[in-house]
């Protein structure tokens, strides 16, 4: 290869990376804006919210979703890159799962046990069951968009991290409505609306990632 070829070459490759990360970027605001709206004009933000949220429950709950939705966007943001490293945003995602377990522990230390299954089932969790995954559509939309752009190597695999990434986020959106506090809550409702989507999410990816 010439001299010539391989700067072109390179410089081709800059062009279409800065091109992946502004689409990428800009079809994600549009998507968490979309979602933010349609909880506001649905269910709407927490009525006690302003109380509620001094409270360490609600903390941790909207830290920990926060933190889900970051690390996995990261990690499906990088995925629309041949070539990139995965291992340490795949690692990455160990944060929000043990800081889950640390609040599984302190709930069952501080709960009585006869409040356990009271906790886990809590007021609301067909709603959980109903809003992540509504409000993972315009997120999940976005992100396989803006990921079909690159050029992920595994269609289903960038899919899955996609669904991930949708309802990590819409998780944390609905977080600032959900009256249901219990790390055991989460774990068990936020988890089955984040599995889900992140099921949809391999099986249209396959679909729609293809290249």
């Amino acid at each position: 290869m010439q001299t010539d070829d391989l700067i072109n070459l390179l410089a081709k490759d800059a062009r279409t990376s800065v091109r992946f990360g502004h689409v990428f970027l800009i079809a994600l605001v549009i998507g968490v804006v979309i979602s933010a709206l349609l909880l506001l004009s649905t269910l709407g933000i927490r009525k006690n919210m302003v109380e509620a949220i001094e409270t360490p429950r609600v903390m941790f709950k909207l830290g920990l979703t926060l933190l889900l939705a970051i690390t996995s966007t990261r990690l499906a943001f990088l995925i629309g890159k041949p070539g990139v490293s995965l291992r340490a945003a795949a690692l990455a995602l160990l944060l929000p799962l043990t800081a889950l377990l640390i609040g599984i522990a302190a709930e069952l230390f501080v709960v009585p046990r006869a409040a356990w299954g009271t906790s886990l089932e809590g007021h609301f969790s067909s709603f959980c069951l109903v809003f992540v995954p509504m409000l993972s559509i315009a997120p999940l939309a976005a992100i396989l968009y803006s990921v079909r752009q690159g050029a992920p190597e595994s269609p289903g695999k960038a899919g899955a991290v996609a669904g991930l990434a949708a309802s990590g986020i819409a998780a944390a959106i609905y977080a600032w409505h959900c009256p249901d506090d219990s790390p055991l809550f989460l774990a068990t409702w936020y988890a089955l609306g984040i599995l889900v989507v992140t099921a949809a999410g391999f099986l249209l990816g396959r679909r729609v990632l293809r290249w």
